[in-house]
């Protein structure tokens, strides 16, 4: 096994990377990729070897990241959304329709949990689809289907609405 401080430098930057997707936020993303490498510290001998290192950190900056957010009730922002992949509009028009990215964020919570990890990596995070596979574990065949499928949903979501 790696000692922390190659563990750190190797893992750091995807785990930054991974939480400024979920929180949008460069300084709570800065804190929570910290406290990620101190519990590792801790929970080291936990670590069973079966997923990736990056995964496992990844999971644990997760969880960490709903904690906060449950203690905080943190509200994820839409302003930074950067493709218009999930309407037939153009980018202006759903940033500045309010009703629109609430209707975006509405039909993101209905998709089961997977979809949306891959959306807010792939929208927000602009993450490959072979690092959102590494971080979730999968291959970036699955996170490019993944993706497919999830926008193909809210866009069925928004003819149904019409």
């Amino acid at each position: 096994m790696q000692n922390i401080e190659d563990i750190y430098k190797e893992y750091s930057i995807t785990v930054y990377k991974y939480l400024f997707c979920l929180t949008q936020d460069k300084e709570m993303s800065e804190d929570l990729t910290q406290e990620t490498f101190a519990v590792a510290v801790e929970d080291i001998k936990k670590f069973r070897g079966e997923c990736k290192l990056s995964v496992w950190l990844c999971q644990i900056a997760k969880h960490l990241w709903y904690k906060e957010k449950k203690k905080k009730k943190y509200n994820v922002s839409f302003d930074e959304v950067k493709e218009d992949i999930l309407y037939d509009k153009t980018l202006d028009e759903i940033i500045c329709g309010k009703e629109e990215k609430l209707k975006l964020f509405k039909n993101i919570q209905k998709l089961d949990e997977k979809s949306k990890e891959v959306l807010y990596l792939r929208m927000l995070g602009n993450l490959s689809y072979e690092e959102i596979g590494e971080i979730l574990g999968k291959t970036s065949n699955w996170s490019r289907v993944t993706f497919y499928r999830a926008k193909q949903k809210i866009r069925e979501g928004n003819k149904n609405e019409r």
